[in-house]
């Protein structure tokens, strides 16, 4: 099984391609949906977190109140880097646990190609994990209009969620393929498509 981390700065487009190779039928494993499944009610990440930062992070239901704790660490480096120590190592392992059951054939057959789509690949260090890196990139001014226009974000807002993830210089250089979208969705998709195919030969010459 050829394993290839996606991965890409907010507003690159990179949820679009991890979209549309589920629609072509790679298992996608979502690292930001497996960082909301490990917080929820019972979870021992939850646990550590209450541990850590007190009951204010917790809403009157026992869940998580993410945007009670994103106040708490996003002007704090301190409180952010300890949320990191916190939750990467577990996001790791609950991702770790979902590939190897892919591999055991759990759902039916070893899949040629599995991706993990993670926007903090490189930041976190886990690049070498992987038998290709996918990087989707953007120029900057393009993102922050798409995050303005698309999500709703203040500029101020969009350019400071931009600033503190990796670069694009430092995605290139750890790429093996990169995926540029500067143009509109079909572009993106046609690009996608093509991806599809190389990882697929990239994948039948690894075996």
């Amino acid at each position: 099984m050829y394993l290839v981390g996606l991965t890409g700065g907010i507003g690159s487009g990179k949820s679009t391609v991890a979209r549309r190779l589920t629609e072509l039928g790679v298992p996608v494993i979502d690292a930001d949906r497996v960082a909301r499944e490990i917080v929820e009610p019972g979870e021992p990440a939850l646990d550590a977190l209450v541990e850590h930062f007190g009951p204010q992070i917790l809403r009157d239901d026992g869940g998580l109140d993410r945007s009670g704790l994103a106040a708490v660490v996003f002007a704090d480096d301190e409180a952010r880097h300890a949320l990191d120590r916190l939750m990467h190592p577990r996001i790791a392992a609950r991702i770790a646990e979902r590939i190897a059951a892919l591999v055991a054939g759990v759902e039916g057959g070893v899949p040629p190609l599995v991706v993990v789509d993670h926007p903090l690949l490189i930041e976190t260090g886990q690049q070498g994990r992987f038998d290709a890196v996918v990087v989707v990139v953007a120029p900057e001014e393009l993102r922050v209009r798409r995050l303005v226009e698309q999500r709703g974000l203040e500029e101020a807002d969009a350019r400071a969620r931009i600033a503190v993830q990796c670069s694009d210089a430092d995605r290139h250089r750890v790429a093996s393929h990169v995926v540029d979208n500067r143009g509109g969705v079909e572009q993106l998709v046609a690009a996608t498509d093509r991806l599809h195919e190389e990882l697929l030969a990239d994948a039948a010459e690894h075996h």
